[in-house]
């Protein structure tokens, strides 16, 4: 009797449960779908690999905060964190053309210009349109540029012409409070891309021993193993480390 009442309970158990639980499927947007046939094309085609490194952010953000409303009062355009990233990379990039080429074939391209994509959000999911010729914009140019296709995106205007080509990317994970990620490179026309991450306040042993909190940003660069060597990825990821701590090498252009 027992028995045979656990078993009456079970069923009715599972049939609540079942009738509690359901599934919707829908197709799957051409455009998601064009996003994953590219992130699975260079996923095969390229030995993708990663490296890391810290920013101490204190430089910066004191920077900013000097400066961000006599800029946005002069210049009418809000003066953020990423346009610093963007033409810090863009530096790295003429720098170091290996990091902003592509292998087209049996051939390298090498360009000596910088195209950045970057994410945006639209009604219908994430989308990279690109700032083009990022090596010739000053810090409000990259901001009227950011600030014109994340606005676009969001009223769900960006056009086939805004994403085409790019250089590099950049993908911002911090807006979102990840710690650290290993980008992913979404296109075999490009051989790398940079992770931002969350600033947090971090102990960080000074140069004369002393240890003190500051607000610290994990970066990571992954790139094409079969046309980057890790000491160019590295120097890379260290040439922005050290525009971004002092600002003002941007200003001076060093």
């Amino acid at each position: 009797f027992m028995e045979a009442a656990r078993v009456a309970l079970g069923d009715e158990a599972s049939e609540a449960t079942s009738a509690a639980r359901g599934e919707e499927r829908g197709k799957m947007p051409r455009m998601r779908m064009a996003i994953a046939r590219n992130l699975k094309n260079a996923q095969n085609t390229q030995a993708a690999l990663s490296t890391f490194n810290e920013v101490d952010m204190s430089g910066l953000m004191t920077f900013r905060k000097e400066y961000k409303d006599l800029f946005e009062k002069t210049h009418g355009a809000k003066f953020g964190l990423q346009s610093i990233f963007f033409k810090a990379a863009a530096n790295a990039l003429l720098a170091v053309p290996s990091v902003n080429a592509a292998i087209t074939g049996g051939e390298i391209v090498y360009r000596d210009y910088v195209d950045i994509g970057f994410a945006a959000a639209t009604p219908k999911g994430l989308v990279v349109p690109i700032i083009r010729n990022v090596e010739t914009l000053s810090i409000l140019g990259i901001e009227k540029q950011f600030a014109e296709l994340a606005g676009k995106a969001k009223a769900d205007k960006i056009g086939l012409a805004d994403m085409e080509g790019g250089t590099f990317s950049i993908s911002n994970g911090g807006v979102f409070g990840s710690m650290l990620g290993t980008p992913m490179i979404g296109s075999t026309s490009q051989s790398a891309i940079m992770g931002l991450h969350a600033t947090k306040m971090r102990p960080v042993v000074m140069p004369d021993g002393s240890i003190k909190a500051r607000p610290v940003m994990y970066v990571a660069l992954t790139y094409d193993h079969r046309l980057v060597d890790g000491r160019e990825a590295v120097t890379f990821l260290k040439m922005v480390k050290d525009q971004v701590e002092k600002p003002e090498r941007l200003v001076l252009e060093i």
